[in-house]
Order: structure tokens, then C-alpha cells, then sequence
């Protein structure tokens, strides 16, 4: 046994053989992989347009290849320079090639390259993206990341339902073949939107039981009553003769009268929005051309093409299966490196090397496999033991260990905030002084020094450093006599009578030991505090519907700017989940879409100032990653936004050589 594992071996001994049991029973069922990891938690889902997580983000970079690619890249200094500092992300082709940009930064044309198919044999082609940006926009799909999609004319339009008399209009009938499923969509019925109608917003007294005020709010959202001079019907590719004449849609099923288009009659829809052929800037000139038309010039719109959300699916899987059954093993669908051979819930993720792919000679790996393993200290025992060969993080407790006697274990700084979401409609969460006591009480420095131990640096700024040009505006650090006064100015005086607050976390020991420390440190303030974990799907429900006070959150930039930071926190944002609003924050975010490069940044810095005084997000720290890799592995090379594609990864042999895994 290596001097390294021999002295870390006692912290593990108590679980190794349970670990080893259970597991050599699983793998049992299955040759072994030539590549195996530890993915975390078990994936929420392996639908691009409705995905969020760092988990799912792994897997989907694998089976699905978007427009472009976003990979390291291999710089001058060889492995140890790639593995021990971080190297630069480079777009390249994927689907497409690099696209041609008018001179106003505005419109985008994409080509696509040769040899790009679906697993099925299909060829990629530019109505496949039009058809899964539109699924992504469609306010049905309620994809938290849709937002992307709003820089692009008439993107925000079209998901938000916004709608003005005389906008051309799709009304989707209420006669889908499965009712259940947005595709096949229902009969579409195009025109010109002459009206809309509504009834107040309901009203509600003191005591009226939330539940109730919940149903009554949804059928509000419901009761819109659209009068639209109607073209043309459309069924399929049949066209019928324009109709005659308007007619009156609407969503409430108790509005509606069953049979026929006479002149005035309500009609039940699922859908009046605004009209995508016409609207959105994202056409199709032919199969293998994609033209964008953005409503300003967004510099970060080439590499948001790389990221998950934008990836193509295949319509006929989609509109055969259904959601979410499209996703199935034997089922799915893709583009990308690999192909779902078998999904095991709470178990594993076998991908096997695509026989279509258009790289495929040089994709070196023919089969990987992705475990569902929420614990540190498990994925740590598995890789010592060599069950796999990539870890995505350590446990705290041998963290200094490791980086003084491994040379297996590689920590660089990443473009990731590790912060607290704060729900600001939950009392007594909504005075801001309360926030700012909250923030003022934690001790970031102590859990970066103390239980982290791996380099993190303690945040007072949202947006990371290391973004060239930008300015991160700062919250205020620990100041416990602060933090007593500003609760006693909201009336809570040494915490006497304010209401429990609550910490929601997913389970990880990570995110358990950091909100035990904080509890002890809101308590000082005496603060009654209580913990909460969920598994991770059912961790993003209750942070997407608000069913939290505060919240353990993090994020990474999906592309190295600010703005992939701020743009979440703008009034209703999906990604917000905050209920935090502000009229000036959100004017700051829109106004520096159409100025100059320098002007941007000093405007989201703005926002930033705004977001670090109001509070509606406290941050914790920045990230730095904390791989271990198998010495056997080659092309893992670290990054700043710690993406390593499988298709890059190579093993040598067992008997190869390899530099040793103890003391550097």
C-alpha cells in the first residue's frame, strides 16, 4: 500500500468493505467499463431543454454536440501544465462551423459540416435546431435556461407570452394526439391577434388559506379570453381555406364551447403565442444552414451555442416517445460522442462510443460509465481501491492530506460561487436589514481555512474574479456588533422573537458540515436555525417553487463574462428562485446588452452593487475544483470551468508506466 493511502487508510477502513460488497454486486451484472467516474448525484434528467445541473451538464455534453464545442486545449508544458493550471477553453466546430457574424454583431449564419448524424443515421440539419430552440422557448417546457434563447429577436416574446393587439399569433386547439404531451402539437390555427381579454387579478383577505389563494391565482393564469382574425388552419401539411372572420380562444375549459368555428365561439386552446415563423429570429435557410438574428450585439452568443441548453434533439424521438419517455435507454436519440447503452437508477450511466459520430476515430474510449454517487467518502474509497478513475471532489477531512502527499489530486481555481439563496417573499426574509445581519454573521473565512482546506477563497462578491476588464462590486464582511444592530433595528434584539429560519441543502456532507457552521454562527445572533437535506431532484423542485427560506446554492458560468452571473436575478428570471425583484437591478442587466464592450462591464457592475447591498443571495466562496485522476488517464486537462469532455479522455494500459501517485 502507497505511504499516501496507508495514512489516510484509518479514516476509511470502517466503510471500505461495505463499499466494496455492494458495489462488486452491481458490477457484477456488467463487463467493466474502460472509463468510470463518480457523477455526483443521480441525474434529474437527460432532456437539454429542461435540464440544470452539473451532474446532467456531464452526461449531456456526451450524448448531444450542439452547434459549437467549447474544449480545453492542450498548451506548451505538457501534462503536468494541463493537469496543475488551468488552461484556456477554445470554441471549435461541432455541428456547424464557426459562424459568419454580420458587422453589427447581430446576425448569425451557421453552416452545418458534413458527416453530422443522429445516432439513428439521420443527418443533423438547421429545422432539427429550429425545432428544439423552439421547444426550449416554449413557455410549456418551462426550461429554467430558456432565457438564453432571449437574446435572440423575438425569443423573450415568444416564452413569456407577451402579447400586443395586432402581433401575428399560433393558437394551438385543444385536440393534441396525446393531450398529455406538447408533440405532436394540436391544430394550429395562424392570424392576427384583434383581442384579449381578462378578468382582474383575484384579491385576497388576511386569512384566506394559502392553498386556496394558489388554485385561484392558477385559474386566473388560465382565463385569458384571445380573439384572433384567423389565415389559415393548418393539419399537418394540409392547408384549409382562410377563415372567415374572428374567433375567440381561450385557455379555461370552462369558457370554452365544444364543435365548430362559428363566428364568435369560444374555443378551448392550449396555446395562443406569438407566431414563431414570424417572430423569432431563428430560421432555418435551408437543411444544412442556421441563420440567428439577435436583437443586439451579444459577444457571448457563439459560446452559449456550446452549452447543453442549445443542443439539438431529434424530433421524430421526441414526438414518438413523448417527455419523458424520449429519454429512455433504448429510446434516446443523439448527436454526440457517445450513446445511451443502459441507465440504472441510483446505480450507473453506461455510455457506449457512437457508431455515427463524425469524430468518432478519434474518440479513444469505447465505453465509460457514469456512477450516481452523492457520497465524497464512498467515490473516494472506490478510486483508491481502483473502481474508478475520476472523482469530482474529496472529502474536507483529508483535503490537506491529500495536497501534501498525492500527486493524483489537482486543485485549480473555477469560475463558481458557492452561495446562499435567500427567499425574500418568506418573512421575516423580507426586510433586507434581516439579510444583511444573516450575511454579516458568517464567518467565510473560517469555513474556506478551516473545514474547506483546499484553497477556496471567501466571497463578498457574486460574480468570481478572474473575468478581465470587470470590477466585482463587495457585500460587507463578518461584523457580528453589525449583524446584532440590524436585527435589533427590525425588532428582533438578540434574535428574541424572530421566526425560525430554515437551511435547505441537497445531500452532500460538504453543504451539511458548511450549514452546521453557519447555524452556529446565526445562533450567536440568536437565531433559532434548522437544517433540511433533500435528494437532488427533490432538492430543485422545492428551489424551483420557492418552498424554502434559505437555500445552499452554487453556480458556474456557462460562458467566462459577468453576465452569466447577474442576467439570473432579473425580476421572474427562471434561474432567479429568489422572488427578489428590482426595477433598477433589471433596467441595469437590459441597458447593457446595446452599449460598448467597456460600458457593459461598468453596468453590470452597477447591478452587482445592487444585488451585493440588497442581499437576496449571500456568497459563501469561490470554488476551486478538486479532481483525482487515475495517472493512467490522458487528455484531462484542468479549466477554469472544469468541463472535460469524454470524447478527449484516453487509459493506457495497465502495465503502462505512470508517474507516481505519492508525495510530489
Amino acid at each position: 500500500m502507497p505511504p499516501a493511502i496507508r495514512q489516510i487508510f484509518p479514516y476509511l477502513a470502517l466503510v471500505l468493505l461495505g463499499v466494496g460488497v455492494a458495489w462488486a454486486m452491481s458490477f457484477g451484472t456488467l463487463p467493466p467499463a474502460d472509463f468510470t467516474f463518480a457523477n455526483g448525484d443521480e441525474v434529474k434528467t437527460l432532456d437539454p431543454g429542461i435540464a440544470t445541473g452539473s451532474p446532467e451538464h456531464r452526461i449531456l455534453d456526451a450524448l448531444f454536440e450542439g452547434l459549437l464545442r467549447l474544449h480545453p486545449v492542450e498548451v506548451p508544458g505538457g501534462a503536468e501544465k494541463n493537469l496543475y493550471e488551468n488552461v484556456p477553453l477554445k470554441l471549435l466546430p461541432g455541428v456547424a462551423d464557426l459562424p459568419e457574424v454580420t458587422n453589427d454583431g447581430q446576425t448569425y449564419t451557421f453552416h452545418f459540416l458534413p458527416d453530422r448524424k443522429w445516432s439513428n443515421g439521420r443527418a443533423v440539419t438547421a429545422p432539427d435546431f429550429v425545432f428544439s430552440w423552439q421547444r426550449l422557448l416554449h413557455p410549456e417546457n418551462a426550461g429554467e435556461y430558456a432565457y438564453q434563447l432571449h437574446y435572440v429577436v423575438g425569443g423573450k416574446k415568444y416564452n413569456l407570452e407577451q402579447l400586443e393587439i395586432g402581433d401575428p399569433v399560433e393558437v394551438e386547439l385543444y385536440d393534441r394526439p396525446v393531450p398529455s404531451q406538447m408533440y405532436p402539437r394540436g391544430t394550429m390555427i395562424r392570424g392576427k391577434l384583434a383581442g384579449i381579454w381578462k378578468p382582474e387579478k383575484p384579491t385576497f383577505a388576511k386569512d384566506t388559506p394559502a392553498a386556496e389563494q394558489e388554485s385561484q391565482l392558477a385559474q386566473w393564469k388560465k382565463s385569458f379570453v384571445y380573439t384572433v382574425q384567423a389565415e389559415t388552419k393548418d393539419v399537418g401539411e394540409r392547408k384549409y381555406a382562410p377563415l372567415t372572420g374572428t374567433f375567440r380562444y381561450s385557455k379555461d375549459p370552462s369558457a370554452a364551447v365544444a364543435g365548430g368555428f362559428d363566428d364568435g365561439q369560444i374555443v378551448q386552446c392550449h396555446h395562443v403565442l406569438a407566431d414563431f415563423d414570424k417572430v423569432v429570429g431563428i430560421r432555418a435557410l435551408d437543411d444544412n444552414t442556421l441563420q440567428v438574428e439577435l436583437n443586439s450585439a451579444t459577444p457571448y452568443f457563439d459560446q452559449l451555442t456550446a452549452f447543453f441548453s442549445l443542443y439539438p434533439v431529434c424530433r421524430e424521438c421526441v414526438e414518438k416517445y413523448g417527455t419523458p419517455e424520449w429519454t429512455r435507454t433504448g429510446h434516446l436519440i443523439g448527436n454526440g460522442a457517445y450513446t445511451l447503452k443502459k441507465h440504472r437508477v441510483r446505480d450507473r450511466i453506461r455510455l457506449e462510443k457512437s457508431a455515427t459520430y463524425w469524430n468518432r476515430e478519434h474518440v479513444p474510449l469505447e465505453v465509460v460509465d457514469a456512477l450516481a454517487l452523492k457520497s465524497d467518502t464512498t467515490a473516494l474509497n472506490m478510486y483508491l481501491t481502483g473502481q474508478v478513475d475520476w472523482i469530482i471532489t474529496v472529502p474536507n477531512t483529508v483535503v490537506q492530506q491529500l495536497r501534501e502527499d498525492r500527486t493524483d489530486f489537482y486543485t485549480t481555481p473555477m469560475l463558481t460561487t458557492y452561495f446562499y439563496r435567500v427567499n425574500v417573499n418568506k418573512p421575516p426574509l423580507n426586510d433586507v436589514r434581516i439579510r444583511r445581519a444573516l450575511n454579516a454573521a458568517i464567518n467565510k473565512a473560517l469555513i474556506c481555512d478551516e473545514v474547506l482546506k483546499a484553497g477556496q477563497i471567501p466571497a463578498r462578491s457574486y460574480v468570481p474574479p478572474g473575468i478581465a476588464g470587470y470590477h466585482s462590486e463587495l457585500t460587507g464582511d463578518q461584523d457580528l456588533e453589525e449583524a446584532r444592530k440590524l436585527l435589533a433595528e427590525a425588532g428582533y434584539p438578540n434574535g428574541k422573537g424572530m421566526p425560525k429560519v430554515e437551511i435547505l441543502f441537497n445531500t452532500n456532507e460538504d453543504h451539511r458540515v458548511i450549514a452546521e457552521v453557519i447555524q452556529q454562527q446565526w445562533r450567536k445572533l440568536g437565531i433559532n436555525c434548522e437544517l433540511r437535506n433533500l435528494e437532488w431532484g427533490s432538492f430543485l423542485d422545492a428551489l424551483s417553487n420557492q418552498k424554502y427560506m434559505v437555500s445552499r446554492s452554487a453556480w458556474t458560468g456557462d460562458y467566462a463574462d459577468p453576465n452569466t452571473f447577474l442576467d439570473m436575478f432579473v425580476t421572474d428570471g427562471p434561474n432567479n428562485q429568489t422572488g427578489w425583484s428590482n426595477a433598477e437591478y433589471d433596467r441595469l442587466i437590459e441597458a447593457a446588452k446595446h452599449v460598448s464592450a467597456e460600458e457593459r462591464l461598468k453596468l453590470l457592475s452597477q447591478a452587482e452593487r445592487i444585488l451585493m447591498d440588497e442581499l437576496p443571495i449571500l456568497p459563501i466562496y469561490f470554488y476551486v475544483t478538486k479532481n483525482m485522476v487515475n495517472p493512467r488517464v490522458k487528455g484531462f486537462r484542468s479549466n477554469i470551468q472544469d468541463l472535460h469532455p469524454l470524447d478527449l479522455l484516453s487509459v493506457e494500459p495497465p502495465n503502462a508506466p505512470t508517474e507516481s501517485t505519492t508525495a510530489r
